[in-house]
């Protein structure tokens, strides 16, 4: 790995030389273990513990198949479907991976009994398997968490729709919580040149489902105007969620639980600021029944914050807890579109506002390989900005995924993969220079 770490940070390394490199036996990665897959049973979901179930180890190289390649990853992130794999809620992902073991010869090898995890990954191609003609040893990547087959025709309009679609590192083995990573060669991007390996790794999974749920046609094709609510404005969607309304000449309504966060938001330019702690809104009387007057004081303080109007878009996430909330404030042929149930996925809500107002309820999830370039693309411009607020070593991703779960962070948190230190990987100064502010906005917050 050594070899590998200098070829990368040196100036004068080439394309043949990462060819030339041999490839290590073993890496160190993070893992969840499948006989402990019952470790947390009986306990409640707020108190099962990451730090308890994620391991640091040494695992073998994966085989490389064709149209895949092998990423010696600089840096990583956490995400909540990292916290899922950790805590095996809502299931286990080994069910996962005994599935996708079955497909083919070649999936056989993602069956362990092992889980390397992460769906994010900055770093550098270090070898391509048989008919990848776009990417080379030495390229400096990100990569997207949309893994399909393509052999069905369901998946050729949209892959997102491939029967195979799969999230990488959570529905898939050797993901990019780890030293190399194993991706197919239509998952990678370009890095951003401006930003450092831990900034450009943190964008993909959140940046790229913001941009599919509130901006792509297959979300709620967010247009100039529009008065966007958006829960948890501050967190690692929503964060992304609230420069998208911004940049697209939207108007968000930033829902946050803390002035802090609140502080964030009118840092990115936001305006329409909701705290909802603050203002006591309590959506649920009770753990069966919702409280339709809160929704009624929600949507009045809505309309104060936008001249009289309703929400056009609401950018739905947390799921159960707010749902109801959310079809009621929405405006007549608005539209509801979810990505994500991380308060409970059993959602209530009253069907007479969203029949009787012809509103819509879509769902998103993820997004595909072009909705992912074109995310990506706005981050290289300096248009969209990473939202990394604090960055752990690889042996400290345990602790990186309990404060996800705990909603310590803000934002998102990155991990230290390969690169000995923060703030390496930077080839385009000038730009990164006009952007700084932006890039650090959220950082030791």
């Amino acid at each position: 790995m050594k070899e590998i770490l200098d070829a990368i940070q040196s100036q004068d390394s080439t394309a043949a030389d990462f060819a030339a490199l041999s490839i290590p036996e073993s890496y160190r990665a993070v893992t969840v273990h499948k006989d402990e897959a019952e470790m947390f049973s009986g306990v409640a979901s707020r108190d099962k513990d990451p730090r308890k179930s994620l391991h640091i180890e040494d695992v073998p190289v994966p085989e490389l198949g064709p149209g895949e390649a092998l990423v010696a990853v600089m840096a990583s992130s956490v995400n909540y479907n990292s916290v899922w794999t950790s805590i095996f809620e809502p299931v286990s992902t080994f069910g996962f991976l005994e599935r996708y073991g079955k497909l083919s010869d070649l999936s056989k090898r993602h069956d362990l009994p092992y889980h390397v995890i992460g769906s994010d990954l900055a770093g550098v191609v270090l070898r391509t398997g048989p008919g990848v003609n776009a990417w080379n040893p030495g390229d400096e990547v990100v990569a997207h968490c949309l893994s399909v087959e393509l052999e069905s025709s369901d998946g050729h309009n949209d892959t997102m729709l491939d029967p195979e679609q799969r999230i990488w590192g959570f529905e898939t083995n050797f993901g990019g919580l780890a030293e190399i990573a194993l991706v197919k060669s239509n998952q990678l991007m370009p890095k951003p040149k401006h930003l450092s390996w831990e900034e450009a790794a943190s964008p993909g999974l959140v940046n790229s489902t913001a941009y599919r749920q509130l901006v792509s046609r297959n979300g709620a094709g967010m247009k100039q105007g529009d008065n966007v609510l958006i829960w948890g404005a501050s967190g690692g969607l929503g964060s992304y969620a609230t420069q998208f309304a911004l940049a697209g000449g939207a108007n968000p309504i930033c829902v946050v639980s803390s002035d802090q966060k609140a502080e964030i938001c009118r840092k990115m330019g936001a305006s329409a600021i909701i705290d909802r702690n603050a203002e006591g809104y309590k959506f649920w009387k009770d753990e069966h029944n919702q409280d339709p007057r809160e929704w009624k004081r929600f949507g009045k303080r809505i309309r104060e914050l936008t001249g009289g109007e309703d929400v056009d878009i609401v950018f739905e996430h947390p799921g159960r807890e707010t749902f109801g909330a959310s079809v009621y404030v929405t405006r007549k042929g608005g539209t509801i579109v979810t990505c994500a149930s991380t308060s409970g996925y059993n959602h209530e809500y009253d069907n007479r506002y969203l029949w009787m107002s012809l509103k819509r309820i879509i769902g998103s999830h993820f997004a595909n390989y072009r909705e992912a370039w074109e995310a990506n693309r706005l981050i290289a411009k300096g248009k969209i900005h990473p939202t990394l607020s604090k960055v752990y070593s690889l042996e400290d991703t345990g602790q990186a995924a309990y404060d996800v779960h705990r909603n310590l962070h803000q934002g998102k948190v990155g991990v230290l993969a390969l690169a000995p230190r923060e703030g390496l990987g930077v080839r385009d100064t000038e730009l990164r220079e006009q952007h700084i502010d932006a890039i650090n906005r959220f950082r030791n917050v």
